[in-house]
């Protein structure tokens, strides 16, 4: 009995001991959201760059360049032709408040003071690092950032998500180090 018993037992072990099967990969369709979403951001530019444009038409005495980043702007005052612009790495100073589309001040100068920045080496919204680079110290420009340049999704305490604002940018002073000074 106990000779059957074991045999029994061994051949349950060896028949259940098949080989292993390989798991069967997971087939899982692409979604359609990464679509959707590349569809919401095209309405979205494209309602923000009307509402931009809406904007510059109403202010026919400016004239707005347009910028190889993205966004608009015009010189409040322009600076002398010769002076320098800032490249990555130089140490600028510069002020600036910030406006919704309708003039109304979100921050102004006296709330956002002035601003120590090492250019491309710290963090900045993308519009205003592209814009700072355009001018020339001694200028004062005013730039219409769309709100991918500007806040985008998120927004903040007083900018609303998907919120384009302008900006009145003064460049205080700009100071060119040398590749040494730089790295």
């Amino acid at each position: 009995m106990r000779t059957s018993y074991l045999i029994t037992t061994l051949s349950i072990l060896i028949l259940s001991c098949g080989q292993p099967e390989a798991r069967k990969p997971i087939v899982r369709k692409t979604s359609s959201f990464m679509s959707e979403s590349i569809e919401r951001n095209k309405l979205l530019t494209r309602a923000e760059n009307e509402l931009l444009l809406k904007k510059m038409e109403e202010d026919s005495s400016r004239v707005y360049l347009n910028s190889e980043y993205g966004f608009w702007y015009y010189y409040d005052r322009k600076g002398e032709s010769d002076a320098p612009r800032p490249e990555k790495g130089d140490e600028v100073r510069f002020s600036y408040e910030i406006l919704d589309l309708g003039g109304d001040v979100i921050f102004s100068k006296a709330e956002t003071g002035t601003v120590d920045y090492s250019v491309d080496r710290q963090e900045l919204i993308s519009g205003l690092q592209d814009g700072i680079k355009l001018m020339r110290e001694g200028e004062k420009v005013t730039f219409l950032f769309p709100s991918h340049k500007a806040y985008g999704y998120t927004g903040s305490d007083r900018i609303n998500p998907n919120q384009p604002l302008i900006y009145k940018v003064e460049l205080i002073q700009v100071n060119k180090l040398t590749e040494n000074e730089k790295n």
